[in-house]
């Protein structure tokens, strides 16, 4: 927790939460578990063995409230969801395997303040991140499907360019698996970023965050100093005379001091005449203009 958000600036510590007995059938607990990975001789020791107490979860949520991160898991059976309601979770993340589980979703949705939370204003309602693939013409397709929900994106492939890509195309949350070790026992450690990766994901996504901007053309601060020295304004192509009627003929537009009449207003020029005298490549401003 404190090294991705201290460390590597993300926003939320997301954990996964059963109840071992609900989420999977005595049969399945019961098998032997040879894997390399295997931290047991059955599935089900194996499973109880990585599985945090509700004590332990409410303290990794105090930590991270202490130090200014929000704290969420993915609940992966019903219990597990009450669980995760009682302590009231910002938001939920709803796995691959549960989109289809309709009890289990109703349970998520089933109590009064689903759609609510008194947390950072960023994260006003509480919602479901869809656990996409990486195939992000899904993303696209679900953003035209729910236009109000923001869409997520979940990703266990390597490295961070799929997931700033996800970003770019209007992923809200992006989930990735963190550890502080590829090398360690356990499968999801070469699937996870370790921290000098999730600090670049991060200072990537904030980038596109930044480019990707507003949907309505202005100019930034940014770019006014190259427009103050670039930037072109509508001049008189030739001298002209005090009193004269203007005509295209008589302007164009070129990089001028000071700036005058905007390029894309030198038709509104046509027809008005110039109270003044100006030489070649002076600038015409609203001042000299009647008319």
């Amino acid at each position: 927790i404190e090294v991705a958000f201290l460390d590597c600036g993300a926003d939320c510590a997301k954990f996964q939460k059963s109840k071992i007995e609900h989420r999977f059938t005595k049969h399945a607990l019961e098998r032997p578990y040879t894997s390399p990975h295997a931290w047991g001789p059955t599935y089900g020791a194996h499973k109880h063995h990585l599985e945090f107490s509700h004590q332990q979860y409410r303290e990794l949520q105090q930590y991270a409230n202490d130090i200014g991160i929000f704290f969420t898991a993915s609940g992966m059976d019903e219990m597990a969801i009450e669980f995760l309601h009682e302590i009231n979770v910002p938001f939920f993340k709803v796995a691959s395997a549960d989109t289809n589980n309709i009890p289990y979703l109703e349970k998520t949705f089933s109590t009064s303040n689903v759609k609510k939370t008194k947390t950072r204003p960023n994260l006003k309602n509480k919602y479901l991140v869809w656990n996409l693939s990486i195939s992000h013409f899904l993303l696209q397709e679900f953003q035209k499907e729910f236009p109000d929900i923001p869409i997520g994106y979940s990703g266990h492939e390597t490295g961070i360019h799929v997931s700033v890509a996800a970003v770019a195309l209007g992923a809200k949350v992006l989930e990735r698996h963190v550890t502080l070790d590829k090398t360690w026992k356990g499968s999801d450690h070469a699937a996870s970023l370790e921290p000098a990766e999730l600090a670049e994901l991060v200072r990537a996504i904030r980038m596109v965050e930044m480019a990707m901007g507003s949907p309505i053309k202005q100019m930034l601060p940014c770019e006014a100093s190259c427009h103050s020295k670039l930037g072109k304004s509508v001049v008189a192509r030739k001298p002209l005379q005090k009193g004269e009627i203007l005509t295209l003929d008589m302007l164009t537009v070129k990089v001028a001091e000071p700036h005058g009449v905007r390029p894309e207003n030198i038709f509104k020029l046509v027809g008005k005449k110039i109270t003044e005298d100006l030489e070649e490549d002076a600038t015409i401003t609203d001042a000299m203009i009647k008319g």
